[in-house]
Formats: structure tokens, sequence, C-alpha cells
């Protein structure tokens, strides 16, 4: 099992307490679970203009807001899974693996890594948007550097200038923060959440009542008038944006480090759910009625992904205020990269004790936290900043995987209640969600079938961000191979047969009748 085990003795008087130092400790509360997700309005904020710009901002708005209508959805669907295995650490892509390893070995750790991707990548987007803002802001004659553009970034030529290094140095800040432990790191994302909420109200209700909203620039999609092409534009849009509304599932990534792994588990999913989906249908609305959606997209696609948002606090609220709103959103920014290493890392230590990749990353420091898979982490996104240097371009590659995930885990949770029938279930879902169920799965691999080749139809990249994010599924196999073959000595089999046996000491506050006098698994 993958709880600590907290074991109490009693010597000459005193109670003494062992942890094991190869695990995670139970130190989080559901509403630590709810301000890890708070990094999720940051997510929207990377994509808001390329979406505006691309869909106009009504279509912008509901295709937000049916995204975040479908991540709510999501987090009910996962609590059953999450209450199912609350000593799991690693979140959605270790529930595919339960329930899909009888099938085909090789969609766990194509799970695990596409779901990594789509989390570890937050680090090289909000870093590399940071230093966008400090540059433009700031220091606007600083323009020293190499910047690759076009084809020719992709061969070989390395973007190195001052957003690049701002970016690299607050990668480095953040795992140097989390890797002391996690209670300094949530405490910084209550700093950094506490402060999210002052640029929020700015940019949901300050255009209102500084009458710099205005209705005539509402639009609907301004690409086409060809209809189909509108309907092929929206769906590679919603393969898109689920990368930013999906990843309030995060909570469960926690699991084991809640004190009362159930109930918290269920109370950070439904949490952070509802108040991303108020979120992402007022923003939108707020910030698209300022300026025209071509606009827009011109300072979305020539400048940075934000320079819209500054453009409109200078409209609203003056420089002097717009410096001040600025720093409180880069900080908001942080405690998405936060919520990115505490999550990425504890997904690829998750997927390490599940037998899925390298048994190294099968390791936490003597601060109870996965330190190795936070410095994978941190090189991986630098590289990442040195290789890409667009924002949109790192988005776009991290998110084949992350959506193919949730199609497999919310597939998974039909296929377990088939083939876990007699497996405790402190939460049961009514039938009706699991048809809802299905429809998301269907739903996401329609997105991914016709998003995943056609990103260049959003005029933000090419066929390259597929092919990266093909070329991470096959490094996950391949990992995975070595670690069947060399690591474990064992056979390279397409289905795992092996019974899983649940510890009912897990469930004795819901089951208390058939977990007396049981013992431990």
């Amino acid at each position: 099992m993958d709880t600590v085990p907290n074991s109490s003795t009693t010597t000459t008087g005193v109670a003494t307490v062992s942890v094991d130092a190869h695990q995670l400790i139970k130190s989080l509360r559901w509403y630590d679970g709810f301000v890890v997700c708070l990094a999720n309005p940051g997510f929207l904020i990377s994509a808001l203009g390329g979406a505006i710009g691309s869909l106009g901002t009504l279509g912008a708005v509901v295709l937000w807001t049916i995204s975040m209508v479908f991540a709510v959805a999501n987090n009910q669907i996962y609590t059953e899974p999450a209450m199912m295995f609350p000593d799991h650490p690693g979140g959605v892509p270790v529930y595919a693996n339960i329930a899909w390893r009888k099938y085909f070995t090789f969609f766990g750790p194509m799970a695990a890594f596409g779901y990594w991707a789509g989390w570890t990548s937050v680090l090289a987007i909000f870093g590399l948007t940071i230093g966008d803002i400090v540059q433009g802001q700031w220091f606007p004659k600083a323009t020293w550097g190499t910047s690759a553009t076009g084809a020719h970034k992709y061969l070989g030529f390395i973007h190195f200038n001052l957003p690049v290094l701002i970016g690299a140095l607050l990668i480095v800040a953040v795992w140097a923060i989390n890797a002391v432990g996690v209670k300094p790191a949530v405490w910084v994302g209550y700093v950094t959440g506490a402060l999210l909420m002052i640029p929020l109200v700015v940019f949901i209700l300050f255009p209102y009542f500084t009458g710099a909203w205005h209705a005539s620039n509402l639009s609907w999609f301004p690409t086409s008038a060809n209809t189909w092409t509108n309907i092929r534009l929206a769906a590679v849009w919603m393969y898109l944006m689920g990368w930013s509304a999906y990843g309030v599932e995060a909570a469960a990534t926690f699991a084991p480090e809640y004190h009362d792994s159930q109930r918290d588990v269920r109370l950070a999913l439904r949490s952070a759910a509802l108040f991303s989906l108020m979120v992402f249908f007022l923003l939108p609305l707020g910030t698209g009625g300022v300026l025209k959606a071509g606009v827009i997209g011109k300072l979305t696609a020539n400048v940075s992904v934000v320079q819209f948002l500054i453009v409109e606090l200078d409209k609203m609220i003056g420089t002097g205020f717009t410096d001040v709103v600025l720093v409180l959103l880069m900080l908001s920014f942080l405690l998405s990269m936060n919520s990115a290493t505490m999550d990425g890392s504890r997904a690829l230590y998750g997927i390490a004790r599940q037998g899925l990749t390298v048994k190294w990353l099968d390791h936490v420091n003597r601060h109870h936290v996965p330190s190795r898979g936070m410095t994978v982490d941190m090189v991986t996104n630098i590289v990442l900043l040195l290789l890409f240097g667009s924002v949109l371009d790192i988005y776009a590659a991290s998110n084949l995987g992350y959506i193919f995930t949730h199609v497999l885990c919310l597939s998974g949770v039909l296929i377990m209640r088939r083939t876990m029938k007699d497996w405790p279930r402190p939460l049961r879902l009514a039938r009706g969600w699991l048809y809802v169920a299905g429809f998301l799965a269907v739903a996401n691999f329609a997105f991914i079938v016709v998003g995943a080749p056609s990103f260049s139809i959003t005029g933000y990249g090419t066929y390259v961000e597929l092919l990266a994010g093909i070329g991470l599924e096959i490094v996950a196999i391949l990992l995975f191979v070595y670690r069947r073959k060399v690591q474990d000595r064992g056979r390279l089999e397409l289905r795992d047969h092996t019974v899983m046996v649940p510890d009912m000491a897990l469930f004795r506050d819901y089951f208390p009748e058939a977990t007396a006098g049981a013992a431990t698994t």
C-alpha cells in the first residue's frame, strides 16, 4: 500500500511515531487542494487572447464555458476512483492504468507521461509569460540575445533572451521552494492565490464599471463565413482548451497526502471545479468586451499572449495602477508554476511506484517530497524554453498526451465498474454519470482526432507540435519497456492480469461491518 505507515508504540510511557522516509506524509486538508487548483485561471489567461482572436469574444466565452462544464463533470466522475484508491499517488493517469492494464499495458505509461507533459509544461509557459511581461512593460529596449523564428527554430537553433532567462530563473526558484517540503509550497500557493483575487476582480468587474466594456466588441467566429470551417475550428479549440480547463483534477493527485483522503479529495475536486467554472465564464466575457477581437488577436500573435491585458489595464485604470496589477498577475502565474511542480512531480513519483517508468523516480527526499521528479520537471522546462521560446508552441506540444489521458480515465471508470465490481466504493456514482463519462470520453477522443493534426488552423502553430506529442508517447513506451525488461527483469506482456486486493483498513469509516477485524493486505 502507498499510505504512510504510521505506527505508535509505548516505551516508558512515551508514545513514539515512526514515519517511513520513503513515503509521502499526510499533511494536507481539502482546502489545500483547492488552493493548488487556483492555478487554473492562470491557465485560462495564457490562451485567452489567442482564443478570442480566433473565435471572437462570444465564441471564446461559449467554448471556454463548455470546456469548463466538461471539467466539472470530469471531477465528479473522478471522485469515484479517487476514493477507491486513496493510497495511490499520481491521480488520473494511475486510475487509467489500473483500469486499462488488463487490456493493453502500454496505455498506462502513455497516460502517465501524457499527463505529466500537460502539467510540467506549465513551468515553461508561465515562466516565459512572466518574462514577456517584464520585458514589455519595464525593459522594452532589452532586446539582446538570440531568437530563432519560423521553421529554423526546430533545426537546433536556441532561444536565449531576457524573457527566457527570467523564465529559467523562476523555474529554478519554484523547484527550490518545493524541494524543502509540501507545506512551504502550499503556503506559497495561499499567498499567491489570495493576491490572484485582485487581478481577477479587475478583469472581471472593472470593464463594466469604468465604461471600457462595449457590446459592439463582442463578435462570433470572425475567421470564416463557412459553417464547416467554424465547426472544425471549434473542435480544435476544444482540444486546446482542455489543457486549461481540465486541470482542476489536480486535487486528486494529492490523495495520499490528505488527512482524510476520501473526504478531502471529494471536497477539493468539487470546490475547485465550481470556482473555476465561474471564472472561465466571467473572465473571457469581461476582457473580451474591452477591445475588438481582431486587435486582441494581433497583440497576442505579434507581441505576447498577455499584451492585450496590458493595453486593457491602461485603458481602464491608467498606467500607474497597471504596474501594480501586472505584479499581482505575475504572482498568480507563479502560483500556476508552483502547482505544476507539485502535481507533475507527484505524477512521476506515482507512475514509478506503479512500475510504469524507471525506478529512479520512485523516491522522496528527507522532506517527504518527490525531489527527483521535481528535478526532472525543472530540467525539462528549461530545455523547452531554449528550444521553443513560444508559449502557444509549448501549449500545443504538451496537449496531446494530456487529453488522451482523460479519454483513458473516463473510459476506465466504466471498465472498473465491470472488472472491479466488488471493490469498495465510498462514493458510487449514479448510473447517469456513467453515460456522461462515456460521452466525455468519446467527445475528447473526437477533439484529439480533429484538433491534434489541425492546430495550424488557429494561426499559432504547425505540425511540429503534433510530432512532439507523439514523440513523448514513444519515449514513455521505451522507458516502460526498460523498466519491465531490465530493471524488474520480468516479462513484457501486452496484458497484465495481476489481481489487486483492497486494503479494507482504508475504508473502515465507510464500511465498518466489512472491515471489522480485517487484516491489512
